[in-house]
């Protein structure tokens, strides 16, 4: 497992559509996960997990996992972040009454070759939300982005959810029924 925080760059996974990519000729790396087009940047939690997924392997139960353990880390923050069914990820509601809506906090794009995992998550805890603007995030066009910061109202910046996010993803992969493989002898590198 690798935890860290990135410099500014857009990635754009397979799926990704040309109308999502950034409308202020910013340079985009194509990358072989799934998903679509994603920034990542100072302030943002990125998680690799390289793992082996146990036989039959199931991805999508390894997605459910990693947004539990997101779900798990936020709530520990004070946060309540849950799934939003047809999309990956994890969501927040942002605003009250009608001006409710779901607001990403969390973005999944994972690849299995082999059965072994690459790729992972970014957990939006105090990075700027401008560079969102110039894109259409994970192909999603009737969504906002938010983060731990914005919905506290006070600066959550990755170092102050790492733990958690640690504890909770051991925890889950070397849970009874976990999609992952040989878990109890996993090693996290951190550089956050």
């Amino acid at each position: 497992m690798i935890l860290l925080e990135h410099e500014a760059v857009y990635t754009a996974g397979r799926r990704t559509d040309d109308s999502e990519r950034p409308t202020d000729g910013s340079a985009v790396i194509d990358v072989d996960r799934g998903g679509k087009l994603t920034w990542h940047g100072p302030g943002q939690l990125v998680g690799y997990p390289i793992v082996r997924l146990r036989e039959p392997m199931d991805v999508v139960a390894y997605v459910r996992t990693l947004e539990s353990v997101l779900i798990a880390a936020l709530a520990d923050s004070g946060v309540e972040g849950y799934r939003v069914d047809g999309r990956s990820g994890v969501w927040v509601q942002v605003g009250t009454g009608p001006f409710a809506k779901d607001a990403k906090i969390a973005a999944i794009g994972i690849r299995v070759a082999e059965g072994v995992t690459s790729h992972g998550f970014a957990l939006n805890c105090s990075n700027s939300l401008e560079p969102y603007a110039h894109i259409v995030a994970c192909g999603i066009r009737d969504a906002g982005v938010t983060t731990i910061t914005d919905v506290l109202g006070r600066r959550v910046d990755p170092v102050d959810v790492l733990a958690s996010v640690e504890r909770h993803l051991a925890e889950a992969f070397a849970a009874e029924g976990s999609p992952v493989a040989e878990a109890r002898d996993a090693r996290v590198g951190v550089n956050a």
